[in-house]
């Protein structure tokens, strides 16, 4: 029992500073791409900047606008961060480091993943504005749509793994990574990834130059935090998820320990989140959903029919 307390609290200790450090580093990154200054005033490579952006948030007014449902407003900035951390109970960091080493793992993933839905229909509801509820009808159904995908996608990995617990995944993976035999599935899931943390390209649901800032418009102070907190968690759940399920988890060379691995692997992709902000140009509405439902939805549809044909034909021999 205490090792599992020892476990949920190291888990929660380095995600929450993660989240906190994604700012610094997203800022950093996005201006030496961008060929320009980042943070560097604010204490060594502006590193007090996470510092001096928590006491802003802190010590701003934690207004409530007086024509919103205040319950749900306040209540709905918690239900993106409780989904996220939840989904981060059966992730495997390393042979034994996990917070609930479930036989479903990946359907409760898919489970919690799913809630964070809710938020943002209920932050753009509550806050009454129109502005917000365009926002959270648009994150509503994208996020809705490219979870259809997400899921087809991983099915691939179940099909060759025989299982839907993430560990005895990453152990199906000691002969050979599944981004080889599953190199469509992952860009699928890549792609419906960024799609369901509402990131650059996708991030159609708080798309400043139409929406203000979409579902939460109205937000301030720490509620306001707590989105923002959700959004850099959320790249880290899929970064984590990428490599768990195609990329050998906490598999490499001995030299370094497994979880060292692990966040080595997952480091690189949350790279290619920030790489893909600062690069790439908004899609339309329209065509992001186009994009999804005939494009996606046939190739993960292929990916599965594939994988369980050969895999069936190689059971068989």
């Amino acid at each position: 029992m205490i090792n599992a307390w020892w476990i949920i609290g190291g888990v929660l200790f380095v995600l929450l500073n993660t989240a906190a450090g994604l700012i610094w580093l997203e800022r950093r990154m996005l201006a030496l791409w961008q060929d320009r200054y980042g943070p560097n005033r604010a204490g060594p490579f502006g590193l007090f900047i996470v510092l001096a952006d928590t006491l802003k948030l802190f010590f701003k007014e934690d207004w409530i606008p007086p024509f919103a449902d205040k319950v749900v407003f306040v209540f709905a900035p918690a239900v993106v961060v409780a989904s996220v951390l939840m989904s981060f109970v059966i992730v495997p960091f390393a042979p034994n480091i996990v917070v609930a080493d479930l036989n479903i793992g990946i359907l409760f993933f898919l489970a919690m993943s799913s809630l964070g839905v809710y938020s943002i229909v209920l932050g753009g509801w509550a806050s009454n504005n129109k502005y917000a509820l365009l926002g959270a009808m648009r994150g509503a159904s994208q996020m809705i749509s490219y979870e259809v995908f997400m899921g087809l996608a991983l099915m691939g990995v179940v099909v060759l793994s025989g299982s839907f617990n993430l560990r005895e995944i990453v152990e199906a993976q000691r002969t050979v990574w599944f981004i080889v035999p599953q190199l469509l599935g992952f860009l699928i899931f890549m792609v419906a990834g960024i799609a369901e943390t509402h990131r650059l390209p996708f991030d159609i649901p708080e798309a400043e130059s139409e929406l203000v800032a979409g579902f939460h418009s109205e937000y301030s102070g720490m509620k306001f935090g707590m989105f923002f907190i959700g959004e850099y968690l959320g790249v880290t759940l899929i970064s984590a998820m990428v490599v768990t399920l195609y990329f050998g988890g906490w598999l490499g060379p001995a030299f370094l320990p497994p979880v060292v691995w692990f966040a080595v692997k997952t480091f690189a992709f949350i790279s290619l989140f920030i790489l893909l902000r600062a690069s790439m140009p908004r899609p339309r509405y329209d065509q992001l959903m186009e994009y999804g439902w005939k494009v996606l939805f046939p190739l993960s549809l292929l990916n599965l029919w594939v994988t369980a044909a050969i895999k069936l034909w190689l059971v068989s021999k």
